[in-house]
């Protein structure tokens, strides 16, 4: 992961590059793929939100703190105004990365975890879980644009994303675990962890929905929502017994070719 981040970077330095510097046939076809409707963003910022089950189950009493972490995404999207109409559509390629990390108080949450001693548990555990969740994807944002006016501009569609690199894992402390249910045998529990990184889900999808203003000629500002449908982890994983999806808000700037 830590050699994409710089390639995608590397890659719009050279495509801005390559476009302001190459001969004056190639910026007449830019100028006039413009003037057919059709535009190149490339655009950057970063994913706040975390990854959540609707709603949330009794289970979880509290959540005793929320970090959002540091989550970059990079895009490229083509986007074509319709003629003599508002409307427009658009097609993108992006880089995302989406992670949180939380701490709550959980009482009979069913939980798999490794002691410190090495030895495996599984039951209802009541006390602290601290969890971090970190997945990177590619991103393919399918939308429909509706302009409001010359500088504002509407998007909303679906998103379908495959994960490139994934964690889930975490740690429970301070509480007791009921063997195999909540009515099971007791045993106090200091320190045990718990990695569910293998078991994510490849594929992604949901919905996205925003607006981007054009402040300047060229410089857009933008915000969306992209909601997952599919939770993280395929039907048939039981470690964790409710689906968890990601919810994200979006906030960065384009440059506009």
């Amino acid at each position: 992961m830590k050699r994409i981040i710089p390639l995608f970077l590397l890659f719009a330095v050279s495509f801005s590059a390559t476009a302001q510097h190459e001969p004056a046939d190639t910026d007449s076809n830019i100028l006039r793929a413009a003037l057919k409707g059709w535009h190149i963003k490339l655009s950057a910022g970063f994913n706040v939100g975390g990854t959540s089950p609707l709603p949330l189950p009794r289970e979880i009493r509290s959540i005793e703190g929320y970090s959002p972490l540091l989550n970059i995404s990079v895009e490229g999207a083509v986007q074509k105004r319709f003629d003599d109409s508002r409307w427009g559509m658009m097609l993108g390629l992006r880089f995302d990365q989406k992670g949180m990390e939380t701490d709550a108080k959980v009482k009979n949450y069913h939980i798999e975890m490794t002691a410190d001693d090495g030895g495996f548990m599984e039951g209802a555990w009541t006390g602290n879980v601290k969890t971090k969740v970190r997945n990177t994807y590619l991103t393919i944002p399918v939308l429909a644009t509706y302009s409001l006016g010359s500088r504002w501009q509407l998007s909303a569609g679906p998103y379908f994303s495959y994960r490139i690199e994934g964690e889930f894992s975490g740690e429970a402390c301070d509480g007791y675990l009921r063997h195999h249910d909540p009515t099971g045998e007791k045993a106090y529990v200091t320190h045990a962890s718990y990695d569910f990184s293998d078991d994510l889900r490849r594929f992604q999808w949901g919905l996205q929905a925003g607006g981007e203003f054009k402040a300047y000629k060229h410089l857009l500002v933008n915000a969306n929502l992209q909601w997952g449908l599919n939770g993280i982890f395929p039907a048939d994983f039981q470690a964790v017994t409710f689906d968890l999806y990601p919810i994200y808000a979006n906030i960065g700037f384009s440059y506009l070719f």
